[in-house]
């Protein structure tokens, strides 16, 4: 039988539930194969992928190092259970461990990034013995029970079911929440009511402050270094434990390993998912700092996945940091970024009023569109969604989050494919906005 892009999506229509949608309103992209940075469908139209799939295919799509290793690792053993010590398992951590900044010890295996903040919250309330969790309205943590409720975005609101958590605003100079002129101001404000939050919900109960490195979903939005320090400041100063998500930031997607090393903090617990292994196998985990692991070494941790640590899973890591080592990815990433994408994205802004703000590091960039400069009111929905369907009939991915494009290339984008589509976005956003 010869596979159809009208045949995968019947079979999508009937039989799939899809995450975040109207199930009735569906009318889902096929994607029938991918190579480096980009995809195509059925009928062989391509797309330049521009969203890295959910930001995580950060080695591009079908590396053959990470195919490689993962047929290799299924002619050998295809599971085994947590419980047991496995080559690949132990491989992958002490490459995480050799990349994480200095003070981490060991590697907790999740299945994604939304039970690896699941497990680093669990891990934060034993340590401490304290409950209440602090995390950011402009973020996004997964949709687990505790993970979707330390999330601050919408989304949270119908699912709010887990205990203990409390959000605070943090710097966005852009749309400040505390009528700040400048990044001083905004830094020394934001920091001002996170103190006051801290008081006033009482240091004694809060177990740790939950930040993304670099929030991501909510606009790419690069907090100040003195900010991150203020945080990591106030930690110590109340004993509440520091989780840094990376998630997304994380394994090259901001030109360093990990977005935590531009503002040179080290947090108590480090989560990560997504671009460890660019999405080949499902997998996250935990980084562990040497205080929390003395902690469980005598004490016993309530927690644990029937697939932590896979070797499937575990020989894709290990292929794919030994990749993106060998192949430079995250120089790459910081070059792109720096000498490529980011000037042309700026370029982008001096042609069209429409772009508000241009903000971002690496391959991780975020356009903000308005419909006037000067009051910022953001594009509505309809327009994006026309600027998305023009994108996608021009051959670009989009990752179209509200009034923002999401900038997000693999980090093995070139120079030829940020030319490319950047000029596709130039065309379209003129087409469109005007």
């Amino acid at each position: 039988m010869s596979v159809t892009n009208e045949y995968v999506t019947g079979l999508d229509r009937e039989y799939v539930f899809h995450s975040w949608s109207t199930q009735g309103a569906l009318n889902p992209l096929v994607i029938a194969g991918g190579k480096g940075c980009t995809v195509w469908d059925y009928e062989g139209k391509q797309y330049l992928d521009f969203s890295s799939q959910l930001i995580n295919t950060n080695l591009g799509h079908q590396h053959p190092a990470v195919i490689s290793a993962i047929q290799e690792q299924a002619g050998t053993l295809t599971t085994v259970a947590p419980a047991t010590a496995n080559h690949m398992r132990g491989e992958a951590a002490k490459r995480i461990i050799e990349q994480s900044p200095k003070g981490f010890r060991k590697v907790f295996f999740t299945n994604g990034g939304a039970d690896a903040n699941e497990n680093a919250i669990r891990m934060a309330r034993l340590f401490t013995g304290r409950d209440k969790v602090l995390s950011a309205y402009r973020s996004y943590h997964g949709n687990t029970g505790s993970a979707i409720v330390a999330t601050g975005d919408a989304r949270r609101v119908p699912n709010e079911y887990a205990r203990g958590h409390v959000h605070f605003f943090t710097p966005y100079l852009y749309r400040t929440e505390f009528n700040a002129q400048t990044e001083a101001e905004e830094t020394e404000r934001a920091l001002r009511h996170l103190r006051r939050i801290i008081e006033s919900e009482g240091a004694g109960s809060i177990a740790a402050i939950l930040l993304e490195s670099l929030p991501g979903t909510a606009g790419v939005l690069l907090p100040p270094a003195a900010y991150m320090k203020g945080v990591r400041e106030l930690a110590n100063e109340f004993g509440i434990l520091l989780i840094l998500d990376e998630v997304m930031s994380g394994f090259g997607r901001t030109g360093k390993w990990f977005a935590l090393e531009h503002y040179e903090i080290i947090p108590d617990l480090v989560t990560f998912a997504k671009g460890v292994n660019s999405g080949y196998v499902p997998v996250g985990g935990v980084i562990i700092s040497e205080q929390l692991c003395a902690y469980f070494d005598t004490r016993f941790f309530p927690g644990g996945l029937t697939y932590s640590g896979h070797p499937l899973a575990m020989a894709s890591v290990v292929a794919s940091i030994d990749a993106m080592r060998s192949e430079g990815v995250v120089e790459n990433a910081l070059e792109i970024g720096a000498t490529q994408l980011g000037p042309r994205l700026r370029e982008l802004q001096e042609r069209h009023a429409s772009i508000g703000e241009v903000r971002g590091v690496g391959v991780f960039w975020a356009l903000e569109f308005v419909t006037h400069r000067e009051t910022r009111a953001p594009v509505p929905a309809d327009k994006m969604q026309a600027l998305k369907a023009k994108l996608m009939e021009r051959g670009l991915l989009p990752f179209v989050v509200e009034n923002r494009i999401h900038v997000a290339p693999p980090c093995v984008v070139t120079a030829e494919e940020v030319d490319a589509g950047v000029a596709i976005l130039d065309e379209v956003i003129g087409s469109v906005l005007g």
